[in-house]
């Protein structure tokens, strides 16, 4: 069986990207959900002129006339209705957060005063503006706050509050279903025979895609074609996408592909030049999307994180990620015409990023993961590489 290329399995997976649509959600619920629509400013940012410092509000010409000694004529705080500076060589004591008094065009720290009898002396030179924020200086009423396809994050959430969008319109999120095959697995509250495991691999993909606040359901099969046929058939009525993990190999009981191509899923490709995750299968039918993983963990989990997370994004709007790098920190040696991705440890020496190889024992070292934070994608054009080359990871620390 021809092997395809990790570059042609991007471009056909991205290929078949689908626009799910929009929806009304609480704008509180909205972490980690994409914007489908620009949120507007209710009114200008900031709303008013305001005071960034504690100190003195004066009219910098007085300042500019020579006066250096300024009367305190009242005090503004913040959520004050605006005082206005009667006497033009008085000040206004104000706090950070307030509106700026009218007549007043500067604001004077008190780390920069000397305070004697209610008497604000200065000790430093004065610009005209300083320390003032102006109305509308960050946004415009009307004009928009947060761009469309935006990924919402605690700064987005805040913004949301501020502009009063109770509700928000954010992008729908596709129904996933994990389907895992394999008489080998009992569920996780199970205590596994000698020859069986737990059923770890749905969790993994499963924590992978609640990063996007997609919730999945889960689906066991036994190794049987019949069973594994109606489970298929049934999903693809009932979800958008489907992610099997296992059955895809040339097993005598891996029935994922025979039962996919029964319900009629049409193959875009089966097996990739690369390692691991090399029986990988990617199929549609109608907008019923599949993913069909390899069983053994670490190959499931690359191959979630290598292409289901960057479909999920462009269905979204979202950009792609900037391609990431880092710099071999030891050479490394793989034997085989394949593209290899390598699981390193990363950190920093000064701003480099720096990826130290640490293979593990093969696709079944689940825990080899636990020690490492990304997939370093080697090319297979090329067996031997030296410290101080730099290649693309693909991070599994955290997503960007």
């Amino acid at each position: 069986m021809e092997l395809t290329p990790v570059a042609e399995a991007t471009r056909i997976i991205l290929e078949n990207t689908i626009n799910y649509g929009s929806e009304q959600v609480p704008f509180h619920t909205a972490n980690r959900r994409v914007l489908a629509e620009p949120l507007l400013a209710d009114r200008d940012f900031p709303p008013f002129d305001r005071v960034t410092m504690d100190g003195i509000a004066i009219r910098w010409q007085s300042y500019e006339q020579g006066q250096r000694a300024f009367r305190i004529e009242s005090t503004q705080t913040a959520g004050e209705t605006q005082h206005t500076l009667n006497d033009p060589n008085a000040c206004i004591e104000v706090m950070t957060g307030a509106s700026l008094p009218i007549h007043t065009d500067a604001v004077i720290k008190y780390e920069d005063l000397d305070l004697r009898d209610g008497i604000a002396h200065l000790r430093t030179t004065v610009r005209e503006g300083q320390n003032v924020h102006y109305r509308g200086e960050d946004r415009v009423a009307g004009k928009p706050v947060i761009e469309a396809n935006a990924l919402m994050g605690p700064p987005e959430i805040a913004i949301a509050a501020s502009v009063g969008a109770v509700q928000i319109a954010v992008k729908k999120l596709p129904s996933v279903v994990i389907i895992t095959s394999g008489d080998e697995l009992v569920a996780v509250d199970q205590n596994p025979l000698p020859h069986q495991i737990r059923s770890s691999n749905v969790h993994c993909i499963a924590a992978l895609l609640k990063e996007y606040q997609i919730r999945v359901d889960f689906i066991h099969i036994p190794d049987d074609l019949s069973a594994t046929q109606q489970a298929i058939q049934a999903a693809l009525t009932q979800y958008d996408v489907l992610i099997l993990c296992g059955g895809v190999s040339q097993g005598k009981k891996d029935f994922i592909p025979k039962a996919l191509q029964a319900e009629g899923v049409e193959k875009y490709f089966h097996k990739l030049s690369q390692q691991p995750g090399n029986p990988f299968w990617f199929g549609r039918r109608e907008n019923s999307i599949v993913f069909a993983l390899p069983g053994n963990p670490v190959s499931s989990f690359l191959c979630a994180r290598r292409y289901f997370i960057p479909w999920l994004r462009k269905c979204l709007g979202l950009i792609p990620m900037n391609n990431v790098y880092a710099c071999l920190s030891d050479d490394y040696v793989y034997n085989s015409p394949l593209t290899y991705f390598l699981q390193v440890q990363l950190f920093q020496e000064g701003a480099t990023l720096m990826a130290r190889p640490l293979t593990g024992h093969g696709s079944g070292d689940f825990s080899n993961l636990v020690d490492t934070q990304a997939f370093l994608e080697l090319p297979k054009e090329k067996n031997e590489f030296r410290k101080g080359e730099i290649f693309p990871i693909w991070r599994y620390d955290y997503l960007i």
